[in-house]
């Protein structure tokens, strides 16, 4: 399943199954589990763990030293999770010291072409990240989460769960979950309710999550206190029980 123009270090391990196209480089600690399949000039370098059933495509780089000029060689990770599919052209860096020395990405993620997640970044599952978007280190994206084309994504920020940007967003603070934004600078827009609808949410529970997001922008209360409105509406709502806990460790401020 190997091609023999592909250049496979033989201290790597991997799986017996696994396909790997000519003239693709995989290094020496790199793991690679069964079922997936890896293009022509893909190099992986490690160390590095990639789960089962993903596909990636040509020209991608995964697992090469962090661009960071504090790095100083120490053996951070890259790790993949299962059934994602990664692009052309998508380069995926290792963590640094600094943070917790990894970069993670979950299960089911669809990861178009030109993709760039930077050192420390931790991606959820079910994620969709469009042509080019881009992430500065130790950004977090939560499940379920959509990022328009040539979306790009300062430095430490988090981006909350069923949260979707428009073409060229330029985010420099928290998105909350469920908010939909677009704009350089990125503003909000209202909630995903498309996105909510098409994996499951009722009407009853999108209406919900509409007078939450209502608290956050449009009360002209302080974060602090809808926040605490929003921990009253959690204990009768489950779908609100996720945003004051993301508001409450929002460090850099949220999208207004």
């Amino acid at each position: 399943m190997i091609d023999p123009q592909a250049i496979v270090d033989p201290h790597a391990k991997i799986a017996a199954d696994v396909e790997i196209g000519a003239f693709t480089i995989i290094g020496r600690d790199v793991e690679i589990d069964s079922g997936t399949w890896i293009g022509p000039h893909v190099v992986i370098n490690g160390p590095t763990r990639i789960g089962k059933d993903n596909k990636i495509y040509q020209f991608s780089s995964l697992g090469d030293a962090p661009q960071d000029k504090k790095y100083a060689g120490e053996p951070t990770r890259l790790t993949i999770g299962e059934r994602n599919v990664i692009r052309e052209y998508c380069t995926f860096n290792r963590g640094t010291v600094q943070d917790n020395g990894l970069t993670s990405i979950g299960n089911d993620n669809w990861i178009m072409a030109y993709v760039h997640l930077a050192h420390d970044c931790r991606i959820g599952s079910d994620t969709i990240f469009a042509n080019g978007a881009t992430l500065a280190g130790h950004v977090q994206i939560e499940d379920k989460v959509i990022l328009g084309a040539f979306t790009i994504i300062h430095q430490f920020c988090r981006v909350g769960y069923h949260a979707f940007t428009g073409m060229g967003s330029i985010i420099k603070s928290d998105v909350p979950p469920y908010t939909m934004l677009d704009g350089n600078p990125a503003e909000p827009h209202g909630v995903n309710t498309e996105g909510l609808k098409r994996t499951g949410y009722t009407v009853q529970q999108i209406q919900t999550i509409r007078r939450a997001y209502k608290l956050i922008y449009k009360s002209g209360l302080r974060l602090r206190e809808a926040i605490e409105q929003l921990d009253a509406m959690a204990q009768q709502h489950e779908e609100i029980k996720r945003l004051p806990g993301f508001l409450r460790l929002c460090e850099r401020g949220i999208i207004r």
